[in-house]
């Protein structure tokens, strides 16, 4: 292989037969691979690790498969995510995909086929290799600094940001323009170990209009919508 490095695949399966065959398979073809058995471990794993590509099984033990890819997706907007499903309904479908998932495969599944995908999806995360993690974004006159939770005002002013502040601005700039429901929000900033209440989010929500709207009453930026969730928008 021409490539300094092999690519990096992060395999999760509960079902060892199935787990042991794709990671034979995907070694064959070059592919460094790490394998976990539940969600709770891939995590761990993910963190520690860059991957090119995740393949996930929607069934796992400890945190389901959509979830893992949701709180992947907080951290990494870039990085694909295939998943394995037993389970061929469109519902299945439709939610890996609004999860963040790039690809599906029902079981059982052609083993070539997924070698196939595997390679699409694999030399897509080379194309986006230069497009760099969110690390800091502009609004209006304020920078927000993801790694170090801070907000820094074109004049040097520095204000410090909690990490549920930051998760939650994270997540509304990574969906931006788009209505991004309450239970999502919990399910990423909270990962429910306590249930905030709307009132809760929505002083968040107050906070954010106070650093970076012009016009507190009448938000250009961060929107409630009613029924739904709320909204972040933004033309950059």
């Amino acid at each position: 292989m021409h490539m300094q490095t092999k690519q990096r695949i992060l395999l999760v399966e509960d079902e060892d037969h199935l787990l042991e065959a794709i990671k034979l398979n995907l070694e064959l073809e070059g592919y460094k691979v790490s394998t976990a058995t539940d969600g709770k471990k891939a995590l761990k794993i993910f963190k520690e690790e860059r991957f090119n590509l995740v393949i996930l099984d929607v069934m796992l033990p400890e945190i389901d498969g959509f979830q893992v890819a949701e709180t992947i997706r907080l951290e990494n907007s870039e990085v694909p995510i295939m998943f394995l499903t037993a389970k061929n309904t469109s519902e299945d479908r439709v939610m890996g995909l609004k999860k963040g998932a790039d690809d599906y495969l029902v079981k059982p599944f052609n083993l070539e086929e997924l070698i196939l995908r595997v390679g699409i999806l694999v030399r897509r995360s080379m194309k986006g290799d230069d497009l760099k993690e969110l690390n800091s974004y502009k609004i209006g006159d304020k920078t927000i600094y993801f790694n170090s939770f801070e907000l820094k005002d074109d004049d040097g002013t520095i204000t410090p940001l909690t990490k549920k502040e930051t998760m939650l601005l994270k997540l509304l700039i990574e969906r931006r323009n788009e209505a991004v429901s309450r239970e999502q929000i919990l399910e990423t900033v909270w990962n429910y170990d306590v249930y905030p209440s709307t009132r809760t989010i929505d002083n968040f929500i107050l906070t954010f209009r106070k650093y970076f709207e012009p016009d507190q009453k009448n938000p250009t930026y961060f929107h409630s919508i009613r029924g739904v969730g709320y909204k972040f928008t933004d033309t950059h």
